[in-house]
Order: structure tokens, then C-alpha cells, then sequence
């Protein structure tokens, strides 16, 4: 069975495997007070350029947005995001569990436009009774989006001058963040995400590691007692040597962006595939998610040998499908499914 059903199917890259059985009887302090900590923050600060960096480690997406966006947010305040972000769809209401409406915004390919936030947070000032309402106190986006999508540095630029001028953080959800640093269309780099956000997180469980986000605070605004923050949700890492060693090996000799540009490199394979096979595009992805349309019978007769994502029905007779494609998928799948397809 060939499995193109999401990145995170695979444990862990090896050299993390390796540095686990290194490192395994060496005895340090826990939650996070350890050295390989110590050594992936330093090495993460390096990598995005910003020294005055703060870095938590956490080990899910879901925990990591819920933790953080409740952290930074006062009680009254919701998080602003496109209708189709993470934390509006597809989190069980974790964002709501916590107390904070999220607002959605309309998307177009998965992102927020500046100008839409622009207008909400306009309405909201100037309505003389938004004293009742749910203020806007934050702004989430995804990159990649949840359709492989990526905002330009000209669209990170204007969301980030926006919450600027509006006095409200703007916090980027990178579960798939490698993807999109190697992607070969983009003109974002790590800096330039460390530079335009607030805070965001280095996504690790789907870009080779066994589990683990890294939280990078970029302007001297980790919330007071953020490690509180995480224990009062129960997601302190006793263990917290887990993360620090998951990361530091990332971050050495750029093992995170290689296995991310071999997701890539696999991704262009995939589509360049699907598309001489006439395969129709749901829409044009530049990183590791691929989404296409297939009519019904064909996707019932491929789930027999190929695991893939159903994303949504088209209409009666067609449904849009996903194939993924991760740090660990072989060339050799993409000509297998090239052959069933």
C-alpha cells in the first residue's frame, strides 16, 4: 500500500534516532533546562538572524496554537483568521475551549488578505458600542496554508503593518513552515518571518521529527511566565530533552531545510506527473500538498492500493482529493503512483 496521505505518516529522520540513542543514559535537568535546548535555541536564533529570539519548545500544532493564542490574549479578546486557517476548521474548537472566539475573515487560496483585516479592525474601533463586543486582539495565519498556499513578503509586509498600526501581534502557524521556506516559488525567508511576525513556530513533527514545534517569540514578548502558560494546559514536557535534541539535530548542517527541499523536490515530481496523465488541478499548490480532482469510481478503485487525504466533494460525481508528499517519501512511490494512476 502506498500511503500520500499527509506528511507525518514516518517516525523521525534517522540522525534524530541516533542522537536519541547518543544522548539517551546522559543525565540533565527536565522541562526544557537542558543543554540540547540550550544549543537548538542558540542555533534557531542563528537561522532566523534574530538574536533577541525567545524559543519554547511544545510537541503538537493544536497544542501549540491553543497555548499560545491564550497566553497573548486577554480574556475578552478573539483571533482573527482566515475562514480557512487551522484553528477556525479543523482544532475541535480548541481555540473556543480556551475562553477566545476565533473571527473568521474570508480566504482566497487559504489566505487573509490585508485589507479585509484592515476593514474589520476599522469597523470594530469605530463602532461606539465595541466595548460589548469580542475585541480582535490577534491575527493568525498559516504559511504554508492548509492549501499547500504561501503569502509573498509583499502580503506578510502588509498583514504585519496592519496589526502594527492596530497594536495587535500577528502569529504564523509553520507546521509546515520547511516546505514553504524550500518551496521553489517563494521570496520568504526564515528572517524575513522572524522580522514581519510576532511570534510564530518552526513546525517539527511534519518536517522530520518524531514530534515537537519550536515557539519563537521575535520581539521580546513571550507572555510573563509563559512555562506557567504551558503547565496550566498540561503540556509541559516533564522530558523536555525530547525537543531540545529533536531540534538541535535539525538545525545542525541545515538538516531541516534539505529533508524539506526533498519534499519539494518530491512534490514537483508528483505534479509534473499528474499533470501529463491530464489529471485536472483543484488548485496550483507551490509546496508538498498537492490537491487534484478525481471522478469518484476512479478514487473508489484507487483507495485499494494508495492511502491519500479526501478534501471535499465537487459535486455528485467528482471529489477533491490530496496527495502529500513529506522529508521522507521515495522517488520511487511517485513512479508507482505515476503507474496505478
Amino acid at each position: 500500500m502506498l500511503s500520500f496521505e499527509n506528511d507525518y505518516s514516518e517516525g523521525a529522520h534517522e540522525k534524530i534516532l541516533q542522537r536519541f540513542l547518543e544522548t539517551n543514559f546522559v543525565q540533565v535537568p527536565g522541562y526544557g533546562n537542558d543543554p540540547y535546548s540550550e544549543s537548538a535555541k542558540e542555533k534557531i536564533r542563528a537561522a532566523c538572524q534574530c538574536p533577541q529570539a525567545e524559543i519554547f519548545f511544545l510537541t503538537g500544532g493544536t497544542q501549540t496554537n491553543a497555548v499560545v493564542i491564550d497566553s497573548m490574549l486577554q480574556a475578552y479578546e478573539g483571533v482573527v483568521s482566515a475562514q480557512t486557517g487551522h484553528v477556525n476548521a479543523h482544532e475541535a474548537g480548541a481555540i473556543e475551549y480556551t475562553g477566545h472566539k476565533v473571527m473568521p475573515l474570508p480566504q482566497y487560496d487559504g489566505k487573509m488578505k490585508a485589507e479585509d483585516l484592515e476593514s474589520l479592525l476599522k469597523t470594530f474601533w469605530q463602532d461606539e458600542s465595541h466595548e460589548h463586543m469580542v475585541f480582535p486582539g490577534m491575527v493568525y495565519i498559516s504559511h504554508p496554508t492548509e492549501y499547500g498556499t504561501l503569502y509573498t513578503k509583499q502580503e506578510l509586509t502588509d498583514l504585519s503593518a496592519v496589526c502594527r498600526r492596530y497594536h495587535i501581534p500577528l502569529y504564523l502557524d509553520g507546521a509546515r513552515l520547511g516546505y514553504g521556506l524550500m518551496s521553489r516559488q517563494t521570496d520568504v525567508t526564515l528572517p524575513d518571518i522572524a522580522e514581519l511576525c510576532d511570534v510564530f513556530y518552526i513546525g517539527g513533527t511534519k518536517v522530520g521529527a518524531l514530534c515537537s514545534e519550536a515557539v519563537v517569540f521575535t520581539k521580546n514578548n513571550m507572555p510573563k511566565y509563559f512555562l506557567t502558560h504551558v503547565k496550566q494546559h498540561g503540556a509541559l514536557l516533564a522530558k523536555g530533552r525530547l525537543a531540545g535534541v529533536q531540534f538541535d539535530t535539525l538545525f545542525t548542517d541545515n538538516l531541516y531545510f534539505e529533508i524539506s527541499k526533498h519534499a519539494i523536490d518530491m512534490a514537483e515530481l508528483l505534479k509534473q506527473g499528474l499533470a501529463e496523465k491530464g489529471y485536472p488541478f483543484f488548485i496550483d499548490s507551490p509546496t508538498n500538498q498537492q490537491f487534484i480532482i478525481l471522478e469518484d469510481e476512479k478514487m473508489e478503485t484507487l483507495k485499494e492500493q494508495v492511502r491519500f487525504c479526501f478534501w471535499e466533494k465537487l459535486d455528485d460525481t467528482h471529489t477533491v482529493v490530496r496527495f502529500a508528499t513529506s522529508w521522507a517519501t521515495p522517488e520511487e512511490n511517485i513512479r508507482k503512483l505515476m503507474e496505478l494512476l
